[in-house]
């Protein structure tokens, strides 16, 4: 016989997707060029030289793709807005046609019985304003709050919960520190300046949406994996710190303890961003909740050669698991230590998981559809995870599973497979996985049963 495991009432089940993933259609009706519409024009940039200008085509195909979420019982959709297609130079001007495709969405989901749940960024930066310095450059931060008072004017009556910024680690440190992403530039000082700016960012337009009495929820939402030191010797646990610090500190403590880490910033030195007198005050309680996106776990050991942190990551497969197609070990576990994690030291906020998932070899049959067993196992484990999480007395609100569809996994192309709805990308034909039928039963169900 089955055990169940509940989860509160008026708990929030949805999926998630992001705009240059799926949407496709990337320079159409007015939409300007982002930096990553940029970067997958460059040579040896992403893999396989895939790119999103058609994606999904999802810009094309949202209301079938809605009715599609409807028929899969899906109760939220998490969606990210272009910058550049509502403001193709990244100010000024608006595109009425762009603000027009995330109104059609926003009114067709309502129409499905589905709640949307929107963020503003999600990494592709105007091209324009990244000729003018991008991210480093400390006008982004007011660029960006006004680009979110456009957005919230058309949208902010029925879209209820935003978030400003999906994953400002990556942007800051994928984007400006490793190269991997978008503008594809290594250099730590712009990593760490573009961490601040981006978290100033954030302040400014939750400043915007709280001045503008919208009526509804504005948060964040970060990228913490779970570090867990090689030994406890004293370097092993040192670097660990500092890799915590980078990931997690330099931007949940501004929000929740209106600080930065000293002694991290003592160790970055010359990398140091600059702050300005007020800058750490406007990001104190600047997030209504916290949204959690988590994967993996990492063992963190002390490096010489390690980069500028000396720390060497190795993912950490949790006994019995292995490893996902993305090479990332899988540890459930590591998922209710995050969540106690912040419930402990950050005063356990409003928290949503709003991004967890995994990339498998998926294998379709004749008529393409994928019995992904070991995606279901996955989610199953990890919902679990953060049922004890709650039942500890976490203060977790909702689940939302990366991603509804198969998508563009940025340097990766079209590689990696993360959606419940596989998506022939020859056809575009979209068919749902055993993953999509049996995430349906676990929302109806408010529950897993293992």
């Amino acid at each position: 016989m089955k055990t169940g495991y509940r989860f509160p009432e008026n708990f929030l089940w949805g999926t998630s997707a992001s705009a240059y993933q799926i949407e496709g259609a990337w320079n159409e009706d007015g939409k300007g060029r982002s930096i990553w519409d940029t970067l997958v024009r460059q040579p040896d940039r992403i893999l396989n030289g895939d790119t999103g200008n058609v994606a999904c085509d999802h810009y094309h195909r949202m209301p079938q793709d809605v009715a599609l979420m409807k028929e899969m019982g899906i109760p939220w959709y998490s969606f990210t807005i272009s910058w550049t297609r509502i403001l193709p130079e990244g100010r000024g001007a608006v595109n009425p046609k762009g603000l027009d495709f995330y109104n059609r969405l926003v009114d067709t989901l309502l129409e499905a019985g589905i709640t949307p749940k929107a963020t503003l960024y999600h990494w592709d930066f105007p091209q324009v304003l990244q000729d003018l310095g991008g991210w480093p450059n400390r006008d982004s931060a007011d660029w960006y709050a006004d680009y979110a008072r456009v957005v919230f004017d058309s949208l902010a009556d029925r879209v209820k919960i935003w978030a400003t910024h999906n994953e400002p680690w990556v942007a800051a440190f994928l984007g400006y520190g490793a190269g991997f992403h978008a503008p594809g530039i290594c250099d730590a000082t712009q990593a760490y300046q573009t961490a601040h700016h981006l978290m100033l960012a954030h302040a400014k337009a939750v400043q915007v949406y709280r001045q503008g009495n919208y009526g509804g929820k504005i948060g964040l939402i970060l990228n913490l994996n779970h570090l867990i030191p090689a030994t406890q010797s004293e370097a092993d646990l040192a670097a660990t710190q500092r890799v915590y610090d980078e990931t997690h500190s330099i931007f949940l403590d501004p929000v929740y303890k209106g600080s930065y880490p000293e002694p991290f910033f003592k160790w970055l030195g010359a990398h140091r961003p600059q702050v300005e007198p007020g800058d750490l005050e406007l990001m104190r309680g600047s997030a209504d909740y916290l949204g959690l996106n988590h994967y993996n776990s990492d063992t963190v050991t002390y490096d010489v050669f390690g980069g500028w942190l000396k720390a060497r990551l190795t993912p950490y497969a949790a006994p019995s698991w292995g490893y996902t197609e993305m090479g990332w070990g899988i540890n459930p576990a590591g998922l209710k230590a995050e969540v106690l994690n912040i419930k402990e030291n950050y005063g356990n906020p409003e928290l949503y998981l709003t991004e967890n998932g995994c990339a498998m070899p998926d294998q379709p049959d004749e008529k393409g559809f994928v019995a992904d067993v070991d995606r279901i196992r996955y989610i199953q484990a990890h919902l679990l995870a953060l049922h004890q999480a709650i039942q500890a007395g976490a203060n977790v609100h909702g689940y939302f599973v990366w991603s509804f569809f198969d998508n563009f996994e940025w340097e990766r192309g079209y590689s990696q497979r993360f959606g419940l709805v596989r998506v022939n990308y020859d056809t575009l034909e979209r068919t749902p996985k055993q993953s999509a039928y049996w995430y349906k039963n676990i929302v109806a169900q408010n529950a897993i049963y293992i």
